[in-house]
């Protein structure tokens, strides 16, 4: 029996050689941040690369001890913007996952507790951040791939 990869709500940006998976409650800003994190890389040069996996549905899948990420096909490419609609981007058909952002989070705080920054899915560990809501959630991405300690890269 083949077993299908897992769906969730979820949005995923490729940033370098791993990618973000973005999770939150509806509304919580997911597709907003993956679409600001391409444009720190397109206009600001804020991120060197950032490129879109998947909105709104993305597939996991535990491939030698790595997390995948790959787009629904429906979805593949599109990305949704509050007001504007579906937009059609560059995508990348499948990365491996190296941090989880969570928004909403309700164990966000201000100095996060070290147990709380690391989150296993489908029996990976794997890094992660959690944002208040209401949070802006870049800035906090931005220091952890910019801080030399880090090395979820």
């Amino acid at each position: 029996m083949v077993e299908k990869p897992a769906s969730v709500h979820a949005s995923c940006v490729l940033v370098g050689a791993r990618a973000l998976l973005i999770r939150g409650p509806s509304g919580s800003g997911k597709s907003r941040l993956a679409l600001e994190m391409i444009q720190a890389a397109a206009n600001s040069g804020r991120l060197r690369f950032a490129r879109l996996v998947a909105d709104d549905r993305v597939y996991l899948a535990q491939a030698g001890g790595r997390l995948l990420a790959r787009p629904a096909e429906p979805l593949a490419g599109l990305i949704e913007v509050r007001g504007v609609g579906l937009l059609r981007l560059p995508y990348e058909p499948s990365a491996v996952v190296g941090l989880i952002v969570d928004l909403g989070a309700t164990d966000a705080s201000r100095l996060c507790d070290p147990e709380l920054r690391e989150v296993a899915v489908d029996g990976i560990l794997l890094p992660r951040l959690p944002v208040a809501l209401g949070a802006e959630a870049l800035p906090g991405i931005l220091g952890l791939l910019n801080s030399p300690q880090e090395s979820w890269l």
